[in-house]
């Protein structure tokens, strides 16, 4: 339907339950018709987002991602229908036909929100608690850009709905301490506080005060009525006005309006039936027929939905008259192309590297990168969860992000792996930022549900993760990782690397920076490793996720593939091999998924015919699609133990010469055959 609003139409001549009912059955009406979907909280909360959209929300449904839109963050994902039913509703590219297409195959209705998928989603929701601490990485983008920008150009407020399930997910702890710690004063969240989950009363499982919670991590807290509009409003404008981040609960009841199921579990993640779907329509007196929004209400949130035109166009003014040098910043700031600056830096390392040829961590090569690159790439922003000193992450250029001061490019997370890796998520999708953070290998599985929405919505960020094998010695099997590496490799458009020397390190960093639609994790060693590249101006070997390091004369009689501090155990083992007059080639592999992605004929020259033995201080999870059926695995075949690095590389048996007679394995059992 064609809706032609004129700029002098009259939202106060419909009224707000009329609003908000056109929010609640175009929900309803859909879940009805997929059979499948949540109709609870998009009832419930229909109220508190009419009112946010209608007279808060900064946001123009013709122009979704221009730059200083407000942001809206539905974290409880399950019920997307509200947003769908918002979006159609204020004139953004969701159709009525995407309506009741919800939940089906090529819809832009998928059944929680999808970044990327669906044009005004701002970000992936679903796993609950993803989308709040999501939000606090949009917030501390907001005001880390306005401090680089100015309110001229850099001036919204993030906004979050969040449910019971969401805030009771550990994240949330995370999310909003940093957020408090930090005062992200333009963050709104809108809690929608029912006291209903899928087992039944919230008070089955929780007693928490959540507004004293808030309140002692640094919020602004405070309580309404989530079905008084005028409530509401008031809430939302004096918030608006705190300097700390706000959290309004508001008083909700799920499945508002429907006789028998409201106020119940029944009212949450299954379709009303035709019964009650009829008594919701005689209760809330809407009186038509299903997907059907008068045209007076229609024309009202269109309305609603052109209204940001105003802000849009004053925000295009203000730009247009910035000086030439602000309007540089501003679009290298938001631009995913790398600067020339960028590439004179790293040529500059590696032509270093490879002439010095150093003996070190790949910790600190990784340092020795940063350092070089930091100050020529605009919005490169670091951060540690409180193991810089371990990591490396810290650039010598980068200042901290402090509440006083975001114009610093280096953040504080604390021991909140988990809430830094989606707060990673937040400022990635704000625009302006790439954000790289660091922790140990053993504790991304604190961070993977994260990783794995960043890999999900084609994010550029990077997870600087050190300490990646029984290398880091004696701190022992809980911060030895074997089965990580396997557990990451497994993840979807997610770039997994383990570089072998300084140089493999740099070309690591090269790939992760241009991978401007998928998130990389760098595993780094904790121990000293030589540089074997030598290459001054070579081109970027790690890009094609292996390659040959060793090419014996004569042919191939065995190949030794190896990652990160296994490759020097690897050369040791064909120089080994080599005085028993066996022609082994080494094979470095630093990245399987850029390996995979390499054509046919180039995985085969690597890896040759001859029989194979993979090196790698892990468990062997996909290894031996690369090796054969028939191949040879050194490894570890369990957890580390705690003593110096080179004791249990002995008694694991990753040792050359432990490569050295798996290799005579294999070549005795391929002339058997």
């Amino acid at each position: 339907m064609n809706i032609s609003v004129h700029a002098d139409a009259d939202l106060t001549a419909v009224a707000h339950n009329d609003l908000a009912n056109a929010v609640r059955f175009l929900a309803v009406d859909a879940i009805e018709t997929s059979q499948s979907g949540h109709p609870g909280l998009p009832m419930g909360m229909a109220d508190v987002a009419t009112v946010l959209f209608s007279r808060f929300l900064k946001f123009d449904s013709a122009h979704p991602n221009w730059p200083d839109r407000d942001r809206f963050v539905l974290s409880a994902g399950h019920g997307s229908m509200l947003l769908y039913a918002l979006l159609y509703l204020s004139g953004g590219d969701v159709s009525l036909d995407d309506i009741k297409a919800f939940r089906q195959w090529g819809s832009k209705t998928p059944g929680h929100p999808e970044y990327g998928h669906t044009p005004g989603v701002e970000t992936t929701t679903g796993p609950l608690g993803q989308g709040i601490a999501t939000a606090v990485g949009m917030a501390l983008a907001e005001r880390m850009a306005n401090a680089r920008h100015g309110d001229g150009l850099v001036d919204h407020f993030t906004y979050v709905i969040a449910g019971d399930g969401c805030l009771m997910e550990g994240i949330s702890q995370e999310a909003i301490s940093l957020a408090g710690h930090l005062q992200l004063g333009r963050l709104i969240v809108l809690f929608d506080d029912n006291g209903i989950s899928i087992d039944g009363p919230t008070s089955l499982a929780t007693s928490d005060d959540q507004l004293a919670r808030f309140a002692a991590s640094g919020w602004s807290v405070r309580s309404v009525d989530g079905h008084d509009p005028e409530a509401v409003a008031q809430a939302i404008a004096e918030e608006r006005e705190s300097a700390k981040p706000s959290l309004i609960a508001c008083r909700t009841i799920i499945g508002y309006g429907a006789p028998d199921r409201q106020g119940t579990e029944k009212a949450h993640g299954a379709p009303l039936g035709t019964e009650q779907t009829a008594a919701a329509r005689r209760t809330l007196g809407w009186d038509y027929q299903p997907f059907v929004v008068p045209v007076t209400i229609l024309k009202a949130w269109r309305m609603i939905g052109q209204r940001g035109q105003v802000d849009r166009l004053a925000w295009l003014d203000r730009y247009e008259c910035a000086t030439p040098e602000q309007r540089d910043l501003f679009i290298e700031g938001k631009s995913v192309a790398l600067p020339n600056a960028y590439a004179q830096a790293s040529a500059k390392l590696r032509e270093r590297f490879a002439s010095e040829r150093p003996k070190l961590a790949t910790r600190q090569a990784s340092q020795q990168v940063l350092d070089g690159i930091a100050g020529t790439i605009p919005g490169f922003v670091g951060g540690s969860a409180d193991l810089t000193h371990s990591n490396l992450t810290h650039a010598k250029a980068q200042a901290p992000v402090r509440r006083d001061a975001f114009a610093g490019n280096y953040i504080h997370y604390g021991i909140r792996e988990h809430g830094m890796a989606a707060a990673m998520n937040g400022l990635a999708l704000h625009g302006g930022f790439i954000p790289y953070g660091g922790t140990f290998l053993a504790f991304s599985d604190y961070s993977r549900p994260a990783i794995r929405l960043a890999a999900l919505m084609r994010l550029r960020v990077i997870h600087v993760m050190t300490h990646d094998s029984i290398g880091l010695g004696e701190d022992g099997p809980t911060h030895q990782p074997v089965e990580h590496l396997a557990a990451l490799r497994v993840i979807p458009n997610l770039l997994v690397f383990r570089p072998a020397d300084a140089v493999e390190t740099l070309e690591a960093w090269d790939c992760a920076l241009e991978a401007e639609d998928r998130p990389s994790v760098l595993c780094l060693s904790r121990q000293a490793l030589p540089t074997f590249r030598s290459d001054v101006r070579g081109r970027n070997r790690v890009a094609r996720g292996a390659y040959v390091i060793v090419s014996p004369d004569g042919g191939r009689d065995v190949t030794l593939m190896a990652t990160g501090s296994e490759v020097s155990i690897a050369l040791e083992a064909a120089r080994l091999l080599a005085t028993e007059h066996v022609r082994a080639a080494v094979v470095s592999a630093p990245c399987f998924a850029l390996f995979e992605e390499q054509p046919d004929d180039y995985r085969a020259a690597v890896l040759g015919t001859a029989p194979r033995v993979g090196i790698e201080a892990a468990v062997a999870g996909d290894w031996h699609r690369w090796i054969g059926a028939e191949g040879e695995f050194v490894g570890m075949r369990g957890f580390g133990a705690s003593a110096p690095a080179p004791v249990l590389y002995r008694e694991f048996g990753i040792t050359p010469q432990g490569v050295a007679e798996a290799a005579r394995r294999a070549i005795a059992r391929a002339r058997k055959q």
